[in-house]
């Protein structure tokens, strides 16, 4: 007797109807594709199968089905599945059931299990008591995860955050500092057609997969396996990833971090390079782009953003500052950004103890290896709040980049030792933000992350975290205080003004040298070597008084910032906006007329500047509108047309670059009816 491996596929002739549009709506996968069947694991779905010139006669012969996925599919490794029709579906597993049949005709519903492994299917229909077993092939299928169906472990018991972190293509990425929160659009476009073959490329090209590809089909039914292998491939540091970071220039070689207005042209990209890495990326693109894998494959995600977000690279729960007696900085592995930018998937966490379920922090910046690559993540938001290090993955890390301590210290040459000057408890981990759900306003999480300061819990926490250890033997009673703030708004183009105030808190009057130095710094917390102004002044100040000082910047001297810190710190965004105007009634598969105009801000010409528009479902990839030259005070104006495809609420994203400013970003929401 044949063994069920042996098929031997039929030559007669027979139609399968997988009925595209009606399972892939019920499967809300339509977006994607009414040419190919999608579905989501533990939902049922419908085929039609017709015998006519087949010697089968689905009354009267029985049979069975086949589910296989992967490069060499096997029970044993749960890659083939094979399952009977029986009366009801079982919700726990892949079953079937006869709708109707005729003796030409067989209607079935299917159903995969909520905890199949995802990926790409075939489908079969073997004829019992045959040797060898004859199989017809039913056709093609995708599985997708499925945060509808209660079985599934990415679960997501509310309709509106599905429509959020599933469904929604265009998303909203906070950016700046803790004093300027910015926003920049982004279009996700996870329901572009070929983004799902990329996806599932992306899979098949990490280093789990190429060393043992049998193993990682078998283990792709976990969504935290799954999540694990995105954040490692998203980078391209162990792997042939995706994106390849930079955190200063020159990127004549590749794309300006900040020109990035989505996904979609990042994907393509590398997909039609043959898997080469994208140039460039930082924090906020890495974050984006696994956003977009991972809503994708049906897991609901959403982007993150840590405002002063330490980097704690050796480990020990504090960021240390060193200086040398001129107050020159040394250098230092660890760092804080202004922002970092990692994003949160829901999954219940079978795989540890209840309370670890929700919220899971995952991080494809390459800063630091976790088992042996770059990757961070799957670490539950809960168990970084209560500091429970033994939970996987890489919680003690993410706990550091929201709150950890801020460690000064001042190294003394002769005596080849340190000297601690101050620590700061609540300088790291700020203003916790993501974008919220059915709106593109700020909302605050970092209540999520960490209790609040000075709270009996957070002192408990960190206690837990053994911190309380690094603050034994800290300063005597502090006689002198420095405090700099800087004139508000700050605006790319403005003088920037900075106020020193030094307080002399002993009883003596005393005479003070104030070392004033000022470096560009980056949005990653490193320091370009060259001052952009040093000086010295000594100061007289009475006992328990104080004295404030003020310097000044020139937009001359801010003028070649040209990375992150300008948009961020000197708020492009601020004083350059994109006006956009779209026609009155735009239309589905009906030309749309758009006018966008920018005011050039600065006391200078502008040359090179580049409109980049890019939507899901309005434009196909990208369209780019270049203007030669933009005289100080002047606006440039150029039109646009594009042809909606997909109807609903679409973003339309707007990108604005020059060689003076760049990363100026507009959106605007255009509402696309479904027909006349």
């Amino acid at each position: 007797m044949a063994k069920y491996g042996d098929y031997s596929a039929i030559s007669q002739a027979y139609a399968v109807d997988l009925h595209y549009e009606k399972n892939n709506r019920a499967h809300r996968t339509n977006e994607i594709s009414i040419k190919r069947l999608i579905v989501r694991r533990g939902q049922p779905f419908s085929i039609t199968v017709n015998f006519t010139g087949c010697e089968f006669n689905p009354m009267d012969d029985d049979y069975f089905l086949v589910a296989e996925t992967g490069p060499k599919p096997t029970q044993s490794s749960r890659t083939k599945i094979l399952f009977p029709v029986t009366e009801s579906i079982n919700v726990k597993r892949w079953s079937a059931v006869t709708e109707s049949t005729t003796k030409t005709e067989l209607f079935l519903i299917i159903s995969s299990s909520p905890n199949a492994i995802i990926g790409s299917y075939n489908l079969y229909m073997c004829k019992k008591d045959s040797d060898p077993i004859v199989s017809y092939h039913l056709g093609s299928i995708v599985l997708l995860f499925n945060p509808w169906c209660s079985e599934d472990e990415v679960f997501l018991n509310s309709d509106k955050e599905r429509k959020e972190y599933v469904m929604n293509e265009q998303g909203t990425i906070f950016v700046g500092c803790s004093s300027y929160i910015d926003n920049i659009p982004w279009n996700f476009g996870q329901f572009e057609e070929d983004i799902l073959d990329i996806c599932l490329k992306l899979l098949n090209n990490s280093i789990k997969y190429e060393t043992n590809p049998v193993r990682d089909c078998m283990k792709r039914n976990n969504p935290v396996y799954i999540c694990r292998v995105v954040s490692a491939m998203v980078n391209c540091n162990d792997d042939n990833g995706i994106l390849c970071g930079k955190w200063n220039g020159p990127y004549s070689d590749g794309i300006y971090p900040g020109k990035w207005t989505g996904s979609i042209k990042i994907l393509r990209q590398w997909n039609q390079s043959g898997c080469q890495p994208v140039l460039y990326g930082q924090c906020w693109v890495f974050a984006a782009v696994a956003c977009t894998v991972l809503r994708c494959l049906g897991i609901p995600t959403r982007v993150v953003t840590n405002f002063d977000s330490a980097h704690d690279a050796n480990g020990n729960l504090t960021i240390d500052n060193y200086y040398s007696e001129k107050f020159e900085m040394d250098d230092s592995d660890d760092s804080v950004w202004n922002f970092h930018v990692w994003v949160e998937s829901w999954i219940a966490r079978f795989d540890l103890r209840p309370g670890n379920e929700g919220w899971q922090v995952l991080d494809p910046t390459p800063q630091e290896k976790s088992g042996g690559i770059y990757c961070c993540g799957p670490a539950p938001v809960k168990a970084i709040k209560e500091a429970d290090f033994d939970v996987g993955y890489d919680v003690p890390f993410v706990f550091s980049e929201v709150n950890a301590d801020v460690v000064k210290w001042l190294c003394l040459t002769e005596e080849s030792k340190k000297v601690k000057m101050d620590v700061k408890s609540a300088s790291v981990g700020c203003f916790i933000s993501t974008k919220s759900v059915g709106s593109d306003e700020r909302e605050d999480i970092t209540n999520n992350y960490k209790y609040a300061e000075g709270s009996t819990a957070e002192r408990q926490i960190t206690e837990r975290a053994h911190l309380s250890k690094r603050h034994m033997n800290v300063q005597k009673e502090r006689l002198l205080y420095l405090n700099l703030n800087v004139n508000t708004p700050v605006y790319n183009g403005s003088t920037v003004k900075v106020f020193v105030k030094v307080s002399n808190k002993s009883a003596d009057d005393r005479v003070y040298t104030l070392k004033f130095c000022a470096k560009k710094k980056r949005y990653n917390g490193t320091y370009e070597k060259q001052n952009l102004k040093v000086e010295h002044k000594e100061i007289s100040i009475k006992s328990k008084k104080g004295k404030e000082t003020s310097r000044n910047f020139f937009f001359v001297q801010c003028r070649k910032l040209q990375d992150q810190t300008l948009n961020t710190c000197l708020r492009n965004n601020c004083n350059a906006q994109i006006v956009l105007q779209v026609q009155e009634f735009p239309l589905l598969n009906h030309k749309v007329k758009a006018e966008i105009s920018f005011k050039n801000p600065l006391p200078v010409p502008l040359n090179d500047c580049v409109f980049t528009l890019e939507g899901a479902g309005l434009i196909e990839g990208e369209m780019q509108l270049k203007v030669n030259k933009v005289n100080a005070g002047e606006t440039a104006k150029v039109k646009a047309q594009f042809t909606p495809k997909k109807s609903g609420e679409r973003k339309l994203s707007l990108d604005f670059d020059s060689d003076k400013i760049r990363n100026v970003k507009g959106s605007k929401i255009i509402d696309i009816p479904c027909h006349l």
